[in-house]
Parts: C-alpha cells; sequence; structure tokens
C-alpha cells in the first residue's frame, strides 16, 4: 500500500510541475494574441476565459502538489 502512496504522489507532483511549466507559457501566447484586447485595449471574452482556464489549471496544480507533499510525509 505504501509503494501505491509515494507512486500516487509522484504521479501528483509530475502533475503539478508540468501544470507550472506549461499553463504559464500559453497565457503568455494567449495575451499577445490580437484577439485578447480589442481596440481600445481591453480584455475580450478570449483572454478572459483563458486566463480563468489557466487560473484553474494552476489552482489544480497547487492542490496536487500539496496533496503529494501531505501524502509523502504522512508515510
Amino acid at each position: 500500500m505504501a509503494s501505491m502512496i509515494i507512486t500516487l504522489a509522484i504521479l501528483l507532483l509530475v502533475n503539478a510541475a508540468w501544470n507550472a511549466i506549461v499553463w504559464p507559457q500559453f497565457f503568455k501566447r494567449v495575451n499577445r494574441d490580437e484577439r485578447a484586447r480589442d481596440a481600445a485595449g481591453k480584455a475580450t471574452p478570449f483572454l478572459i476565459v483563458h486566463a480563468v482556464l489557466i487560473g484553474i489549471s494552476l489552482l489544480i496544480a497547487v492542490i496536487s502538489a500539496v496533496v503529494a507533499i501531505v501524502a509523502l510525509v504522512s508515510q
């Protein structure tokens, strides 16, 4: 059972690292996209939706990391 928990914790850490690496870079591209702002420079729904989705993904990354660390420490 302990090896299963360690394996799952490592998987959660990999998930957290992947999300922390990939999503901020994607947000940079979305923010530079011509659809991100209107003529007045105001954020469009395109940017807002992507920002929310990226924020949720990063929150899941943080939760994954915390759960993985708690699981590893409790072993």
